[in-house]
């Protein structure tokens, strides 16, 4: 059956705006929730971009909902020791219900210590070194590990939870959800694409769940709604490894601008109709998705909760 969970956009939302949200989620029914982990923003409209770590620690206080990161990137920005210890003691603040997506991350996050930008296989290569790390700090023993992209001396947790947080791996291609089947816990990918899942679960990915998510604008005006995602979010719709490879906000801005208002509003989800949303979102449960996850972006959360609880949940919960 598959489980419908809200997503925080780290990138739109204040800290405060996003606890406020978490809580409206789980009075309106859904079932679990997600937050991205960026260090900016992708263009200056969105505008926001706290420290996910923080959040995380606040949400265990105000939600009894489990939460994944969708996706923090292991490898760059802060070496994969202290991604592990983050993630461990998120685990036991949320009493076990933290799971850890990661993914290769962007340059737009990542380059922000001055290193390189590597490509995309050096990527994959830093990404499966980087979890053999977290996965064995997650023992509790001492580390020591000497790699090809990591040194680790004398590393140990001593807060842990009681299970280790699963490792969620998140791929946008065939080659990525192969490396997800045979190195991850489960399969993030943000598109309803069957042939992918397919992919994961063929690459040694079973039964473990595939995780997706999609970005809707619930609003009175349909116009109004598509406006709204082409200010704000116009980045989701740029081709091939734009958003992976350029480095700030501003690049992001650039790209696009080239983003035209129709392609947004032939790629997405607006106005108020609560068929048109549950379409959207069943698409994943026909590719075989185990969760998704919506994020509504724009200012008006509460009338989005209060059409999803009334009108949009009961109907993909009645259909499950």
């Amino acid at each position: 059956m598959t489980r419908y969970g809200y997503f925080l956009s780290s990138e739109e939302f204040t800290p405060r705006e996003l606890l406020d949200q978490a809580r409206m989620a789980e009075q309106a029914g859904f079932e679990a929730l997600a937050i991205s982990d960026h260090f900016h923003p992708w263009n200056d409209q969105q505008g926001e971009s706290g420290f996910v770590w923080s959040v995380i620690g606040a949400l265990s206080q105000v939600t009894s909902l489990p939460v994944t990161t969708l996706v923090t990137c292991p490898t760059v920005r802060m070496h994969p020791v202290v991604n592990a210890q983050a993630a461990a003691t998120s685990a036991t603040l949320l009493d076990g219900g933290f799971r850890f997506g990661v993914g290769t991350g962007e340059a737009l996050n990542e380059h922000v210590t001055g290193g390189a930008w590597p490509d995309a296989p050096a990527r994959m290569h830093m990404l499966e070194e980087a979890l053999q790390i977290i996965r064995k700090l997650f023992t509790g023993e001492r580390v020591t590990h000497r790699g090809p992209h990591y040194t680790v001396e004398n590393a140990r947790l001593y807060t842990l939870p009681g299970e280790p947080p699963p490792l969620y791996v998140s791929g946008f291609g065939p080659q990525a959800a192969a490396l997800a089947g045979r190195i991850g816990d489960g399969f993030v990918t943000m598109q309803p694409d069957a042939d992918l899942v397919a992919g994961f679960r063929r690459g040694g990915g079973g039964d473990k769940p595939v995780l997706g998510g999609l970005k809707v604008c619930w609003d009175t005006d349909r116009e109004r709604a598509i406006d709204t995602v082409h200010r704000l979010w116009p980045n989701e719709q740029l081709p091939g490894e734009l958003a992976q490879v350029l480095p700030t906000p501003e690049h992001i801005e650039q790209a696009s601008s080239l983003v035209r208002r129709e392609t947004v509003a032939a790629a997405g989800t607006f106005g108020d109709d609560p068929e048109e949303h549950v379409r959207a979102i069943r698409a994943y449960a026909e590719a075989d998705f185990d969760e998704v996850y919506v994020a509504q972006i724009g200012p008006d959360q509460q009338q989005f909760f209060d059409a999803y609880r009334s009108k949009v949940l009961p109907a993909l919960q009645g259909a499950a």
